[in-house]
Parts: structure tokens; C-alpha cells; sequence
């Protein structure tokens, strides 16, 4: 589903403009964003948990020209089902 689907389930679900599903939508993802940004996780019920995790530096292969480079340290963005959302899936 793409964001414009989803906030054309929105409109239909909620009984309201596609203008005011895009403003809930948004807002909703920004909440998200904001929450990984501060708390570094983000847990929603019945769906699962966005977590900020490090992942450390490393030695990696261009496959190009097969150069061995440093991958630099960095933070990367997971997420984790919950039992719920996993169920409904099966």
C-alpha cells in the first residue's frame, strides 16, 4: 500500500475529505518519525515496534573494482512485528 492508498482508506474509513485523511496521515507519520528521532523507539499496538539500532563499522568489498573500504558506523531503522500483526498475516 502506498501512502496515497492509504490515505485514500482513510478518507473513505473515517467519512471525511482526502485533504483532511492526508493531514491525519501526516501527522501520524511525523509522530513516528519524531518518536525515532527522540526516544530512538516507537511501539504501537497490534503492529509492532520501530527501533533505532547502531550498527558498527566495517570492512566491506567494492564489487566493482574489489577494493576493500571502511563502511563507516551508523544508525539504521528497524522494525518488529508484534504477535498480532504476525497472526493476521499467516
Amino acid at each position: 500500500m502506498k501512502t496515497s492508498e492509504l490515505i485514500d482508506a482513510v478518507a473513505l474509513s473515517q467519512g471525511v475529505s482526502k485533504a483532511e485523511a492526508k493531514r491525519n496521515v501526516d501527522a501520524v507519520l511525523d509522530a513516528i518519525r519524531l518518536g525515532i528521532e527522540q526516544d530512538h523507539e516507537v511501539r504501537l499496538t497490534n503492529i509492532g515496534t520501530f527501533r533505532v539500532s547502531e550498527v558498527a563499522a566495517r570492512k566491506a568489498r567494492n564489487p566493482a573494482t574489489g577494493d576493500t573500504i571502511e563502511v563507516p558506523a551508523m544508525n539504521r531503522v528497524s522494525f518488529k512485528a508484534s504477535e498480532s500483526l504476525k497472526q493476521a498475516v499467516r
